[in-house]
């Protein structure tokens, strides 16, 4: 039986990734920080799962559980998820996004100098390419962060790189903006699909929201999870643009989502709030995925309109 370890395993990749491999047949070890966490119901029971109460920044835990639990596969999603709260806690965000992944990659590489096979998937992301004028991005992309998220990010992508020239079947998947019913309110797609599900029941007045032009390449989460596992599972590793290649507006967004409750005119709903501009925000993030498509086989599932209709309809069920 393949056993897999999956750090952050209660967000919405984690617990989606969970179910696929679960559902493979897998043995599957979970890194959480507290019993009950975000998306852990979702997964559901299963004799073969395991859930760990690890710090991941205390020394040596890591390193003992990978060594304990002899992984085939580690799949490396936990991080401070948030561009806008990584210029809040830019030290914090270093050593989960970036610190962490290198203490994983350098166990993989013990658990590969004793003969044992183990290949590693990290979660990187478009924010490690920054302000690029290149658009869409591809993975020769110069790396060229603007943010302490995208430095971070770019710290760890680059390390999956220096282990893969040491033997280790190690990945990038250089994921872009996908989305779920599983995303948490402090992003900001769930936020607005939440409250115009409120609003739409006369339980909320508005929404304040930042920049609304900004560029985003949205995709569906389990899409991108696909795309994971078949990293892992391709003869070497590498890495891989995963996206859609289409970019929407935050306002298409709002279009969308309001167009699903039956509202045309939002104008009046939403207000731009200063504070939750980003220092420095990428104009345009849009991905290239021809690698991942003609070396993995993978290509996205399902629409930007499907999406954001999911999700409207999931946070209207909740109310219900």
């Amino acid at each position: 039986m393949p056993v897999a370890l999956i750090t952050g395993i209660s967000g919405q990749d984690g617990s989606y990734l969970a179910q696929s491999l679960l559902a493979d047949g897998y043995e599957v070890h979970g890194i959480v920080r507290k019993p009950a966490e975000e998306n852990l119901a979702a997964i559901g029971e299963s004799s073969r799962l395991t859930l760990h109460r690890t710090d991941l920044l205390a020394p040596g835990a890591l390193e003992d559980l990978v060594a304990d639990v002899k992984p085939n596969e580690l799949y490396s999603l936990a991080a401070v998820s948030s561009v806008f709260e990584s210029w809040r806690s830019p030290v914090q965000t270093g050593e989960i996004n970036g610190q962490v992944v290198v203490r994983l990659l350098d166990s993989a590489f013990r658990l590969h100098e004793t003969g044992h096979d183990v290949r590693v998937l990290h979660a990187s992301s478009a924010e490690v390419f920054g302000q690029t004028e290149v658009s869409p991005q591809t993975e020769n992309t110069p790396i060229r962060p603007s943010s302490p998220y995208g430095a971070s990010k770019a710290y760890a992508h680059l390390s999956v790189g220096v282990f893969r020239g040491r033997g280790v079947h190690a990945s990038n998947c250089i994921l872009y903006n996908h989305e779920s019913p599983r995303r948490p309110e402090n992003f900001v797609t769930r936020k607005i699909t939440a409250s115009v599900a409120r609003i739409s029941r006369g339980l909320q007045d508005g929404i304040e929201l930042g920049n609304l032009d900004a560029r985003r390449d949205w995709g569906w989460a389990p899409d991108y999870v696909d795309a994971m596992r078949r990293a892992v599972t391709a003869p070497r590793g590498g890495d891989y643009i995963v996206a859609t290649g289409v970019s929407h507006t935050i306002h298409d967004f709002l279009d969308a989502a309001f167009a699903r409750v039956g509202i045309t005119d939002w104008s009046g709903l939403v207000t731009q709030n200063p504070e939750f501009v980003r220092p420095v925000d990428p104009a345009e993030q849009r991905g290239d995925a021809t690698k991942a498509r003609d070396e993995l086989g993978w290509t996205p599932t399902t629409g930007f309109t499907t999406i954001v209709e999911r999700m409207v309809d999931n946070d209207l069920e909740l109310l219900a």
